[in-house]
C-alpha cells in the first residue's frame, strides 16, 4: 500500500496536533515591513534587449518612485542632483530575472531565502503553493515583501488535492471558493484523471488560469487540456512520455486501469481540509525532498517502457499541439536532477549549505541515505530519465513551446538555485539568449505584463540585473551579478555578500534583514 495513503489516515486521527506549529512554518516570519520604491540613475551601461539579444552601448537609465522614467544616450540625459548616481561603466544591464516555481514563502526563514534569491539576479517569482491565510496577508500587505525581495507575481490558495475535493460539486465549490480568496491560479496535482479533466473545464467557466502537475492517466491530447495553462517538471512522471510513445495506447490504459498511486477515495470536512492540508505539508517534507524514493517498481517499470518506447515523430506532433494551445512549461531541470541525482556529490559541497538550516540539512542528509540504498539498477535508469528530460527541454524548445525557468526550491535543501537552472538549461542545448528570454520576457508574456515587466524601457518597473560580461554570449555570464536593482533601490555586489555572511552566522538562518 503507497504510504501516502497511510499517512492520510494517521493525519486524520491527528486533527488536533501541531496546526499553529505548521501555521507559523508557512507565515515564514511575517514582517509588516513595506516595500520603498526609489529614485536613481545607471550610467554608461551597457542595456541588452532580451527580445533579440542586440545592445546599446552608453547609455543612461533614470529611475524615478520605482519606475523607469527614461532611457537613452548617457551624453544626453540630463543630471539630477537629487537621484542616487551608478557609474555602470562596463557593465550590461537586462531586466530582472523570474523564477516562475518558488515555494520561498514556505520557508522557514523567508525573508533570508528571498533575500538569497534577489542576490541570484531574482527580482520576481511565482509563489507554486498558497493557502487562504498567505492571500489574506497578501491582501494586507504582511507578506515580507520589501525592497530586499523579489515581487510576488502570482500566488495560488492550497494546492488541491482528492481531500479537498472527491466529486464535481465539491471541486467547483472549492475552485470558487478559492477565487473569492484572491488566488491568481488553481494549482493541482495528485488527482483522479477524470476529476483533472472537469477542473479544467472549471476554470474556463470561472475565468481563473490552472497549472500544476499532470496527474497520472492524464491524456495531454484530450481537447480539454489545451486549457492548462503550465505544466511543471516536464510532467512530472511518465505523462508526457507516454503521449510520446510508439506503445501510447497500451501504456495510458495501463496507467489508468492500474495506478500506481493510489488515490484516497474520501473527503474530510470543510472545517478540517486546511488543517489536514497543513499537517500533509508538514509531514510530507521528507517526502518532497526526494519523491522517487516513494516510486514503486510499478511505476520505474512503467517510466521505462515510455522512454524505451520513445517516438520523436509523436513528441513532435505533441510539442505542435502544446504551441497552438498556449500550454507552457516550466522543466525545473534542476528539481528533477536533485530527485534522480541526489547522491551527487557536489551537492554536499553546495554553496547554499551554509544558508540552510541545520535541522532541514540533516533531514535531506538523512533521506540521501534512503537514496542510497535504492538498487543501482533504478539509478541507471533515473540518469537515463534524467538525460532524456534534457533532450525533451531541448525538443520543445526548438518546437516553439513556451517556456519559463523555475527551480521548485524553498531554501530548504542544495542544488535549487535559479543560476543552476541555468546552466542545466544550457547543458540541455537552450542558448543562452533562449535562456535570458525564458526568465525575462516570457514571464511577462504568459502573466500578461508587457508593459511592466521584461524589458529596460520607459514606464517599465525597475527591476533590473547590473552584469559584468555580456549573458547572450555564454550562459555563465548570466551569473557574473556585479548588482541588481529591485523597485529602484541598488543592491550592490558587496551588499550582496554582507547580507549572505548575516545569514550564514545565524545558528537557524531565520533572520529579517
Amino acid at each position: 500500500m503507497y504510504r501516502l495513503v497511510l499517512m492520510l489516515m494517521l493525519l486524520v486521527t491527528s486533527l488536533t496536533h501541531g496546526c499553529s506549529v505548521f501555521t507559523n512554518l508557512l507565515s515564514g516570519g511575517i514582517s509588516t515591513a513595506k516595500l520603498q520604491k526609489a529614485s536613481l540613475v545607471i550610467e554608461n551601461v551597457t542595456i541588452v534587449d532580451p527580445r533579440t539579444g542586440s545592445k546599446k552601448i552608453s547609455q543612461s537609465i533614470v529611475i524615478s518612485d520605482g519606475r523607469i522614467e527614461s532611457v537613452g544616450s548617457t551624453l544626453i540625459q540630463k543630471p539630477n542632483k537629487t537621484y542616487k548616481r551608478i557609474n555602470a561603466q562596463g557593465l550590461f544591464a537586462v531586466p530582472g530575472f523570474n523564477n516562475m516555481h518558488s515555494h520561498a514563502l514556505q520557508a522557514e526563514n523567508s525573508p533570508a531565502v528571498l533575500l538569497l534569491m534577489l542576490a541570484e539576479g531574482v527580482t520576481g517569482f511565482r509563489q507554486m503553493a498558497g493557502s487562504t491565510e498567505l492571500l489574506s496577508q497578501r491582501a494586507a500587505g504582511e507578506l515580507p515583501l520589501t525592497e530586499k525581495a523579489p515581487a510576488l507575481l502570482a500566488m495560488p490558495a492550497e494546492p488541491i488535492i482528492p481531500i479537498s475535493a472527491s466529486t464535481k460539486d465539491e471541486l467547483s465549490e472549492l475552485m470558487q471558493r478559492q477565487k473569492k480568496d484572491g488566488a491568481d491560479f488553481i494549482k493541482v496535482g495528485w488527482m483522479s484523471p477524470s476529476l483533472f479533466y472537469e477542473a479544467i473545464v472549471e476554470s474556463q467557466k470561472l475565468g481563473i488560469p490552472i497549472v500544476g502537475h499532470v496527474p497520472e492517466g492524464v491524456d495531454p491530447t484530450r481537447a480539454e487540456f489545451a486549457n492548462f495553462r503550465t505544466i511543471e517538471h516536464l510532467g512530472p512522471g511518465d505523462v508526457i512520455w507516454i503521449a510520446c510513445s510508439s506503445q501510447k495506447a497500451i501504456l495510458l490504459s495501463e496507467s489508468i486501469d492500474k495506478p500506481t498511486r493510489i488515490l484516497p477515495n474520501f473527503k474530510l470536512p470543510n472545517f478540517a481540509t486546511p488543517i489536514i492540508q497543513s499537517l500533509i505539508a508538514g509531514k510530507m517534507k521528507r517526502f518532497l525532498i526526494n519523491p522517487v524514493l516513494e516510486d514503486s517498481p510499478a511505476r520505474v517499470s512503467r517510466l521505462q517502457k515510455a522512454l524505451t518506447s520513445f517516438d520523436r515523430n509523436k513528441c513532435n506532433a505533441l510539442a505542435e499541439q502544446f504551441v497552438q494551445n498556449d500550454n507552457w512549461m516550466v522543466p525545473t531541470l534542476v528539481r528533477l536532477r536533485t530527485q534522480y541525482f541526489q547522491n551527487d556529490p557536489e551537492y554536499q559541497k553546495d554553496k547554499s549549505i551554509q544558508f540552510i538550516a541545520p535541522h532541514a540539512y540533516k533531514e535531506w542528509l538523512s533521506v540521501l541515505n534512503d537514496f542510497n540504498r535504492i538498487s543501482t539498477e533504478r539509478k541507471l535508469i533515473y540518469k537515463e530519465t534524467y538525460e532524456s528530460q534534457k533532450v525533451l527541454t531541448k525538443l520543445f524548445s526548438d518546437a516553439k513551446v513556451p517556456m519559463m525557468t523555475g527551480t521548485d526550491g524553498s531554501g530548504q535543501a542544495p542544488g535549487l538555485s535559479l543560476q543552476q537552472e541555468f546552466k542545466e538549461l544550457a547543458a540541455a542545448g537552450i542558448s543562452p539568449l533562449q535562456i535570458l528570454q525564458m526568465t525575462t520576457i516570457q514571464p511577462a508574456r504568459f502573466l500578461k505584463k508587457t508593459s511592466t515587466m521584461g524589458l529596460i524601457a520607459k514606464g517599465m518597473n525597475a527591476d533590473i540585473v547590473l552584469l559584468a560580461a555580456d549573458p547572450t554570449s555564454k550562459v555563465e555570464n548570466l551569473g557574473t551579478i556585479s548588482g541588481v536593482i529591485r523597485a529602484g533601490n541598488y543592491h550592490s555586489k558587496s551588499d550582496f555578500d554582507t547580507y549572505k555572511k548575516t545569514i550564514a552566522e545565524s545558528s537557524d538562518k531565520n533572520i529579517n534583514l
